[in-house]
């Protein structure tokens, strides 16, 4: 019988081998997110766990869209994904700022929403991070959303990368439903031949004082499907003119989340909400004038 002693340095390199190998799958993963395309969103709520005879569920909810979602950050460690949605007929198209995704590796920062609109802020240990991406989520006016950490996996022909995490009410229901306060939401984001698939596990839950009840749950299934990239061109173009204004705001919010603070933010200033102030206003255009309209928003940092 024979014996072949390895040692530590070749251990070493082979591991070490293995996880750049990794990486650069997670990335070429996280790029095939970009592109233009045309989307499908499909909702439904499936259980219902209210003790409440007069419950009523959401109606099943689908709508189409086309979107660019423009890669404006991508280095070894990080990539960052803006969506514009494509709005209105051919000859009448605008384009509104949808959400932006930043993809960080082994981050350990982290946001976690908690009802009503806090983010508490703590540092996760370098090895539970281990060879993970951090997803963080942010509204269309680049406020926090919701983040989420986990293992890109590469199995079968397969990538996919799952989550569960906390998350303030979806847009497509704050402003019609008041009876719960904290969306759980399990993210799977799977490549595709054609583009990607973002598919949802959702626990609508009510979180007061004393108790967090659980109402009802949902499943979602909404479709990347790639399109041709002159459909997306007025959004490439809008982008090119208007990507210094968010920028700046970017900073705004990145001079927020280097206090490595909790943060409570108002959902209204003067009767209007903040991305009312920076999508649909000529004013604040620079970094000033930003920076005082965000930190007025903010209720506290602690």
């Amino acid at each position: 019988m024979f014996y072949f002693k390895i040692s530590l340095p070749f251990l070493f390199c082979i591991v070490s081998l293995h996880s750049q190998i990794n990486l650069k799958k997670d990335r070429e993963s996280i790029m095939k997110m970009c592109g233009c395309f045309e989307i499908e969103f499909n909702f439904t709520e499936t259980f219902q766990h209210s003790k409440d005879k007069n419950y009523k569920p959401s109606d099943d909810y689908y709508s189409t869209a086309l979107e660019l979602a423009i890669p404006i950050k991508s280095d070894k460690n990080s990539i960052s994904i803006q969506h514009l949605l494509i709005v209105g007929n051919e000859s009448e198209q605008i384009i509104i700022k949808h959400w932006r995704q930043d993809w960080i590796y082994q981050n350990r920062d982290m946001f976690n929403y908690y009802p009503d609109n806090s983010w508490l802020y703590s540092k996760s240990n370098k090895k539970s991070v281990e060879s993970q991406w951090t997803q963080k989520v942010f509204q269309v006016d680049d406020s926090p959303r919701y983040e989420g950490s986990s293992t890109w996996v590469h199995v079968d022909g397969k990538s996919y990368w799952e989550n569960t995490t906390n998350a303030p009410l979806p847009r497509r229901e704050y402003t019609k439903r008041n009876d719960y306060n904290l969306l759980e939401r399990t993210n799977r984001h799977e490549i595709t031949k054609d583009g990607w698939a973002h598919i949802q596990d959702n626990k609508k839950i009510l979180v007061d004082s004393n108790n967090k009840i659980l109402l009802s749950e949902e499943k979602g299934f909404s479709t990347y499907k790639r399109v041709n990239e002159k459909n997306c061109k007025l959004a490439y173009d809008w982008w090119a003119s208007n990507k210094s204004k968010w920028s700046s705001i970017k900073k705004v919010w990145d001079n927020i989340y280097k206090k490595e603070k909790n943060i409570t933010l108002k959902k209204e200033l003067n009767g209007k909400k903040l991305y009312e102030y920076l999508l649909f206003s000529s004013d604040f255009e620079n970094f000033n004038e930003q920076n005082e309209l965000i930190n007025n928003f903010i209720v506290n940092l602690k």
